[in-house]
């Protein structure tokens, strides 16, 4: 398997990812197929509203299951420590300075399975997080966005 195919976590994230997957394959099925049993007492599946959502809603399940069993047969726990010091890995914490609107942002680099912008964290396969990775403080980059060019100081590394 290629370096490309696999997706890399935080050891947090893997345990969360492992928790939720286990929740859906026990509580969640049962919960599903209950719905369906229900919906099934109905009557007529033909004209059966309530059976046919039961039914979408049990297909969208099983898909994120699927999609969490991918993640996790291809997941590595990622050492932070295995990185140079000083330099913008998955896993530092970025501060940067928009050059442009003077704003500052603090990031953590992370994997795109993690990403969430809300809490800061932005996948190191985004366009800004490709343009931080490598990068030192003190430097300069330009990020090529759907908005545009960008350009960012960086102000520090942790």
């Amino acid at each position: 398997m290629s370096d490309a195919n696999f997706v890399y976590l935080t050891k947090e994230r893997l345990m969360e990812l492992e928790k939720e997957l286990q929740e859906m394959k026990t509580n969640g099925r049962k919960e599903i197929a209950a719905k369906i049993a229900e919906a099934r007492a109905h009557g007529d599946l033909s004209e059966n509203a309530e059976y046919d959502a039961a039914k979408e809603e049990q297909g969208l399940f099983e898909l994120r299951i699927s999609k969490l069993e991918n993640v996790l047969s291809r997941a590595r726990v990622i050492d932070p420590t295995q990185f140079p010091n000083g330099e913008a890995h998955i896993l530092s914490v970025v501060t940067i300075k928009n050059l442009k609107t003077q704003k500052m942002f603090e990031y953590t680099l992370v994997s795109p399975e993690e990403a969430d912008f809300q809490a800061g964290k932005i996948s190191i396969t985004s366009p800004v997080g490709q343009g931080l990775m490598g990068s030192k403080a003190g430097q300069k980059v330009n990020v090529k966005a759907p908005a545009g060019i960008l350009e960012f100081e960086i102000l520090s590394i942790k």
